[in-house]
């Protein structure tokens, strides 16, 4: 087969490699299949939708890896060569490339149209009127959080007011700042109600990053950036930074506490307002 005048023959070589491939092909389905260790346990609501796009695509590009992989390992076994032979050339077959390429072109357009449909469901929708409003701001390398008090209204900030104890300039003598509540590196919010999180950034690019409730957003000096999401499990999850924002990346992360009820929530919020 080599030289394109025979069968080729099955040499030990060719049967070794086709049977690794085989092994290949069997530990990746094993382990996206039967162990899907890669997300953490889905706390929010609009992360199922994310969840079903990624096992599309994953289904899709697994049948691909299958069936690539599976024809790579059968014609290096079916059609192996003494070493001897010549290697053949012939023209390309262009009703065999127009093929591949249509169902390509289809199965990404596919592909692309459903995470559009996702990504406006999350970004293009309506926000929620009776959400929980917190205000974030990331520097290096820690995050603050700022929820304003009984009256719902966020306080005046100013960045003349930035001090070693009040990290976004929170200026208290404003009347509607008294009651704001300022916690740096813990998030408390109450479960089964909207959370709207503007997002803000004192010196470079950070990126807001939830993995359990499949959020993730970019912190941009000089923007307000909003996002929203709906925690459906109470417990405890890490806050992390997934953008490289300097020397000490690796330190910046906080906690989030998804409170069962918002009594506890509104107990939490009295006992941060009275230590601070």
């Amino acid at each position: 087969m080599a030289d394109g005048t025979g069968p080729g023959r099955v040499t030990p070589s060719g049967v070794v490699l086709a049977a690794l491939l085989l092994v290949l092909i069997i530990a990746s389905l094993y382990f996206f299949i039967a162990q899907p260790f890669w997300f953490p346990v889905l706390a929010s609501e609009h992360g199922a939708r994310i969840d079903s796009l990624f096992d599309a695509v994953l289904v899709v590009t697994g049948i691909a890896f299958v069936l690539v992989q599976g024809a790579l390992g059968f014609f290096v076994a079916r059609y192996g060569g003494n070493g001897r032979e010549h290697a053949a050339y012939w023209h390309d077959n262009p009703r065999v490339e127009a093929i591949l390429l249509i169902i390509t072109a289809v199965i990404l357009t596919v592909l692309v149209f459903m995470g559009q449909r996702v990504w406006a469901s999350i970004y293009f929708s309506d926000l929620p009127e009776n959400a929980t409003i917190i205000q974030i701001t990331g520097e290096q390398f820690f995050w603050n959080f700022h929820y304003p008090g009984a009256d719902g209204q966020f306080g005046r900030t100013d960045p003349k007011l930035i001090t070693s104890t009040n990290n976004i300039g929170i200026d208290r003598s404003d009347p509607i700042a008294k009651d704001d509540v300022v916690s740096v590196g813990v998030m408390h919010v109450p479960v089964g109600k909207p959370v709207r999180v503007r997002l803000r950034s004192k010196d470079v690019i950070h990126s807001f990053f939830l993995p359990n409730f499949r959020v993730k957003q970019d912190a941009v000096p000089g923007m307000g950036i909003e996002v929203w999401f709906t925690p459906t499990r109470p417990g405890q999850y890490e806050i992390a930074c997934a953008e490289l924002c300097g020397l000490g990346h690796y330190r910046m992360k906080a906690a989030l506490t998804v409170d069962e009820s918002d009594a506890k929530y509104n107990e939490w919020l009295k006992m941060a307002f009275e230590q601070q």
